[in-house]
C-alpha cells in the first residue's frame, strides 16, 4: 500500500524561509553535536530538563546510533541541521514518546510545528494513534505548539512538569490550521518577490533593445522607490546608476534579484545571489527544461531552495506590482494601477493580457508571468493574492497545474472571498492510460479540469478575451444579487439580442412593475416602450436616458441593469455615456453597458462592452459566481461504517497477486463496495448450466444470467446478457446460450434475480494520474454513452453537492415522479455518489468504477452490475503533510 510521507522534501517556515526536511542519518552525529553546541543553556534546560550539555550529547550519541529504535526527521537551512523531531513507539501500545530540538536563531519561524506536524503524519501511517510529550511547566513556547497543532490534546500536570497526550485522529480543524500556517508562510514568501525593498539586475547591458536593459529601464522609468543595482562586470554605469561586476560586490543588502544571463550562467550568478542575502529570484533567461535542459533547471532550483531563495521562473517575463511601483520585467507596456491580480504561464499569452488590459482601461495591481514554474506557481500566487489589499479579482492563463487538488482546495478558499477566473489551454482529448468503462471513456482531462474548477468556485472562460471581460465586471461592480435584469438602450435590435441572450444564458428579463411603468411613462417620450426591455426609440435623448436608469434601479424586482446605446442617435456617445455614469452613481445594483463598437470602462466603473452577447456572458458568469458565494458552507462528510481497514486490505492483496493491476471479478468487486456501504444486487458466481440453474433458484425468478470474463467489458454489446429467465430450464440454455455466442472470452456467468422498474443510472468514477479521482453520475443503462446526460464532480462529494450534480442531469424529472410515475429514493442514489466518492478518495489504486446501472426505485438504489479495476498507484500528496512541490 502507499505511505503518504515521502523521504524528504522543502519546506517553507513562517517568515518565508526554506528548510530542507529529511530523516535523520548516523552521519549527521557531528552536525546535531554542533547544534546542541549552539543551543543556549535555557533552551538546553527546557528540553532536556538538566543544566549543562551532558545530556544533551548523550541523546544525540543515542540518536544517531545504529540501534536507534525511534523515527526522528531533522530540518536544515543554508545546509545546516537547525532542528530534530523523534517520537519513540511503545513496543506494547499504539502511542508513542516525542521530542523537539531547535536552533536558537530559527525559533519563532514556525519550524517546530512544522517538524511536529510531519512527525505525527508519519506516526499515524505506522498505526500510532497517540503522541505523548512531557514538557515543563515553564516551556510556554512547546506548550503554545503543541496546543495549536489542530488535533485533540489531553493534558496532565505534576510536579512542574506537564503531560500532553496528543490524539492522532485527523479532523477538519487540523487541516484548517495546517492550511492556516502555510498560507502565512507562502504570503510572507513572496511579499520579497512583490515587495522589495532593493532590486538588482544581473545582466543589465548597454544595447537599448537588450532584454536586461529593458529591465533595467523598467525599473526605473516606473518609479521604484527603493535602490536599483545594475551588475555588468563589463560596464561602470548604466541608466545613470553606478554598475557592479558581481552581486557580491553591490554595498547594500538586496532582496531581489532580476537575472537575465546566458542560461548556463544562471546557477553561478544564483550562488552569488545566495551568498548575498537575496531572497527572490526572477529568472528571464531562457535555455532550461523548455529547451530539454531539465538537469540544468533542476540545478537551478536546488540552489535556490537550499539557500531559501523563492523563483519566479525560469523562461519568464518577469514581474510586477503597481502598488509597489515595481516594473521587474520586460513586457512592453504596463497597464495602470487597478484591482487586478494577473497571472500567466505563456510570455506571449501575457503581453497580449497586458495589453489589452491597457487597452480596456483594466488595472492591475500585481502581474507575474511564471514561464517554466520551476518554484513559484498559481498555487502560490493564490495564497498571496488572498491577503493583497490591492487585488480585488485574480485572472490566470493556465497550461498545466503542478498540484491540482491543492490548487483547488486554495482556490475554494480564496473564491469565499475574491472572484478567480482561469482560462486553461488544452481542452483536446489526449493520449493516455486506455480506458474501458463507460466513466473513463467520459471523464476526459478536460472534464477534470471542469470539475476541479467548479467545485472550487473558479470562473472558467475559454478565451483570454472573454476573462478581460469577466474580470472587468468583477474589479468594477458589486456582485449581482440575483438574475433579473432590466435592459434599457434606445435601439430595438441590440436590446432584442440582449434579451434572447439573458434567456439562453438563464437570466431572466421580468415585465416591471406597475408603478416602475408608470413613473417611466411620465418621464419618457409617448413613443418610448416600457414593459422591459425599455426601448427610448432612435431618439431617446441623454436626459431620458438617465430618468429610464434612475427609475429602474429603484424597482425591487430588479437585481441588475444593462445599458444599451447604439451611437450616434439621441445626444451623441460622449452625452449618453455621461448621462449613464450620473445616474448611476451610488446603486448597489450591477450595472453594465453596452455602447455598440465600443469595449472599455465608463467613469472607471462601469464595464462597457462592445456587443450585447459580450456583457450578457460577463453578467452571467457573475451571477453563477455570486450564487456559490451564497451556498452555504458544507464541511466535510465522514464515511459513516466505511470499514477503511478491511477495504484497505482486498486491495493490498489483489495487488500483491496481480502486481500490475486487473478487473476485479463481481464478487471481490461487491465485497470491496459493501466496506463503504455501496449497495450491490446480490451476484451468484456460476461456471455452468446446472450451477447457474440453481443459482437462480436461491436468488429468485425471474432471473438473469450475464456473461463474465477477464475481457469482458460491456456485456450488453457481446449479446452476454439473458434476462427474464422464468425456469431452470431456461437459465441452462441461456447459459449455453451465451457460451456460444461470446465464445472463449467467457470463463463463466452470474445469476442475479431480476429488478423491475425504476430509473437505470450509472455512477462511477476514474482516477486521472495528475488530478486524482473524479465521480460521474448519469443516465445509465446501455444509452449512458448515446446521449451522454452525465455530470462530474472532484470528491470528497457531500450529500448536498450530490443533490446538485443529480438536479443538473437532464433526466432528473425522472428520479422525482415524470407524469404520473412514483418518485424514486434519490435520497438513495445520493448515498451512492457520497460513498464512492469516499471510497475512491481513500484508495488510489482503484483506476475505474462502474456501477452501470444503478436501479433507482421507490425504495432504495441498487446498483445491478459493477465494474472494479486496480491498477498500480502513485504516491498521492496528503494534504496533512505541507512541502513545496
Amino acid at each position: 500500500m502507499l505511505r503518504y510521507v515521502d523521504d524528504e522534501c522543502d519546506v517553507l517556515l513562517r517568515d518565508g524561509g526554506i528548510a530542507h526536511v529529511r530523516p535523520l542519518r548516523v552521519s549527521d552525529r557531528d552536525a546535531m553535536h554542533a547544534l546542541v553546541d549552539r543551543s543556549s543553556e535555557r533552551s538546553v534546560y527546557l528540553r532536556f530538563f538538566t543544566g549543562g550539555t551532558d545530556t544533551a550529547h548523550a541523546y544525540v550519541d543515542r540518536l544517531t546510533s545504529p540501534g536507534y529504535q525511534g523515527h526522528a526527521l531533522v530540518a536544515l537551512a543554508a545546509g545546516r541541521v537547525v532542528g530534530v523531531a523523534e517520537y519513540i513507539p511503545d513496543a506494547q501500545r499504539p502511542e508513542a514518546d516525542i521530542g523537539i530540538l531547535l536552533d536558537d536563531r530559527i525559533h519563532g519561524c514556525g519550524l517546530g510545528t512544522l517538524l511536529l506536524e510531519h512527525i505525527a503524519l508519519d506516526a499515524a501511517q505506522r498505526g500510532i494513534e497517540q503522541l505523548t510529550a512531557t514538557v515543563l511547566a515553564g516551556n510556554r513556547q512547546m506548550l503554545q505548539v503543541l496546543g495549536d497543532l489542530g488535533l485533540p490534546v489531553e493534558r496532565r500536570c505534576r510536579q512542574g512538569e506537564i503531560e500532553s497526550r496528543i490524539a492522532l485522529r485527523p479532523t477538519a480543524h487540523l487541516l484548517e490550521q495546517i492550511e492556516k500556517r502555510a498560507h502565512e508562510a507562502e504570503r510572507n514568501s513572496l511579499a520579497h518577490m512583490f515587495s522589495p525593498g532593493s532590486v538588482a539586475v544581473v545582466g543589465a547591458g548597454r544595447n537599448p533593445a537588450s532584454v536586461g536593459h529593458r529591465i533595467l529601464r523598467n525599473l526605473i522609468t516606473g518609479g521604484f522607490p527603493g535602490p536599483v543595482y545594475p551588475v555588468n562586470p563589463n560596464a561602470t554605469q548604466l541608466c545613470g546608476l553606478p554598475a557592479y561586476p558581481t552581486v557580491a560586490a553591490i554595498p547594500g543588502p538586496v532582496e531581489l534579484a532580476v537575472i537575465a544571463t546566458p542560461a548556463d550562467t544562471v546557477p553561478k550568478v544564483a550562488k552569488d545571489c545566495a551568498r548575498h542575502g537575496v531572497r527572490g529570484l526572477v529568472v528571464v533567461s531562457a535555455g532550461f527544461a523548455e529547451a530539454g535542459k531539465k538537469e540544468l533547471e533542476a540545478r537551478l532550483l536546488k540552489i535556490c531552495r537550499e539557500s531559501g531563495i523563492r523563483l519566479v521562473g525560469p523562461n519568464c517575463l518577469g514581474i510586477a506590482n503597481t502598488a509597489a511601483s515595481l516594473n521587474a520585467g520586460f513586457m512592453p507596456s504596463l497597464p495602470s494601477e487597478g484591482r487586478l491580480g494577473l497571472m500567466s504561464q505563456s510570455g506571449a499569452v501575457a503581453v497580449a493580457l497586458i495589453e489589452r488590459a491597457g487597452e480596456l482601461g483594466l488595472g492591475v495591481s500585481s502581474f507575474a508571468s511564471v514561464g517554466n514554474k520551476a518554484d513559484v506557481s498559481g498555487n502560490d500566487l493564490l495564497e498571496y493574492w488572498e491577503d493583497d489589499q490591492a487585488t480585488a479579482v485574480i485572472a490566470m492563463y493556465l497550461e498545466s497545474f503542478g498540484n491540482p487538488r491543492r490548487f483547488g482546495r486554495i482556490a475554494c478558499r480564496v473564491s469565499t472571498r475574491k472572484p478567480i477566473i482561469v482560462v486553461k489551454s488544452g481542452r483536446s482529448v489526449s493520449g493516455g492510460r486506455a480506458v474501458r468503462s463507460h466513466t473513463a471513456a467520459a471523464a476526459t482531462p478536460d472534464r477534470a479540469v471542469d470539475a476541479l474548477l467548479r467545485a472550487s468556485g473558479v470562473i472558467r472562460e475559454d478565451s483570454v478575451q472573454d476573462m478581460l471581460d469577466t474580470a472587468r465586471l468583477l474589479a468594477s461592480q458589486p456582485l449581482p444579487t440575483g438574475r433579473r435584469v432590466a435592459v434599457v438602450g434606445n435601439s430595438g435590435g441590440p436590446e432584442a439580442i440582449m434579451a434572447d441572450a439573458c434567456e439562453q444564458r438563464g437570466l431572466s428579463v421580468p415585465e416591471l412593475s406597475t408603478v416602475t411603468q408608470n413613473a417611466l411613462r411620465t418621464r419618457l417620450r409617448a413613443a418610448a416602450a416600457v414593459p422591459n426591455p425599455i426601448d427610448l426609440t432612435a431618439d431617446g435623448d441623454a436626459r431620458e436616458f438617465a430618468a429610464a436608469i434612475e427609475i429602474v434601479l429603484a424597482d425591487p424586482g430588479i437585481d441588475a441593469l444593462f445599458a444599451v446605446y447604439t451611437p450616434p442617435f439621441g445626444s451623441g456617445m460622449e452625452a449618453t455615456r455621461d448621462a449613464i455614469a450620473a445616474a448611476t452613481v451610488g446603486s448597489a445594483k450591477t450595472v453594465l453597458a453596452c455602447v455598440m463598437g465600443q469595449d472599455g470602462i465608463i467613469d472607471g466603473r462601469i464595464p462597457c462592452y462592445a456587443f450585447p452577447e459580450q456583457a450578457v456572458h460577463a453578467f452571467g458568469r457573475a451571477a453563477d459566481y455570486a450564487a456559490w458565494r451564497k451556498r452555504p458552507l458544507e464541511p466535510p462528510e465522514e464515511t459513516n461504517g466505511a470499514d477503511v481497514k478491511r477495504a484497505r486490505a482486498i486491495v493490498e492483496r489483489d495487488l500483491a497477486a496481480h502486481p500490475q493491476g486487473r478487473w476485479l471479478d463481481i464478487s471481490l468487486a461487491t465485497a470491496l463496495l459493501s466496506c463503504y456501504g455501496i449497495s450491490v444486487a446480490e451476484s451468484v458466481t456460476v461456471d455452468g448450466p446446472e450451477s447457474a440453474a440453481e443459482a437462480a433458484a436461491r436468488v429468485g425468478f425471474p432471473a438473469v444470467v450475464k456473461a463474465t470474463g477477464p475481457q469482458i467489458v460491456h456485456k450488453t454489446d457481446l449479446g452476454g446478457v439473458r434476462l427474464g429467465l422464468r425456469t431452470p430450464k431456461e437459465v441452462r440454455q441461456a447459459y449455453r446460450d451465451l457460451t456460444e455466442r461470446v465464445g472463449p472470452a467467457m470463463s463463466g456467468a452470474i445469476v442475479q434475480h431480476v429488478m423491475t422498474g425504476g430509473i437505470e443510472m450509472i455512477v462511477g468514477g476514474v482516477a486521472h494520474e495528475a488530478f486524482g479521482p473524479l465521480i460521474m453520475v448519469g443516465l445509465g443503462g446501455t444509452i449512458t454513452e448515446l446521449l451522454s446526460d452525465r455530470v462530474f464532480r472532484v470528491p470528497p462529494i457531500s450529500h448536498a453537492e450530490a443533490a446538485r450534480m443529480i438536479g443538473e442531469l437532464r433526466c432528473a424529472p425522472l428520479l422525482s415522479g415524470y407524469r404520473g410515475s412514483p418518485p424514486t429514493d434519490v435520497k438513495g442514489l445520493e448515498n451512492q455518489i457520497v460513498r464512492l466518492g469516499h471510497l475512491m478518495d481513500d484508495l488510489p489504486e482503484i483506476a475505474e468504477i462502474d456501477l452501470n446501472p444503478v436501479i433507482v426505485t421507490p425504495t432504495g438504489a441498487t446498483a445491478v452490475d459493477a465494474r472494479v479495476q486496480l491498477a498500480p498507484a502513485t504516491a498521492r500528496p496528503s494534504l496533512l503533510r505541507r512541502r513545496l512541490r
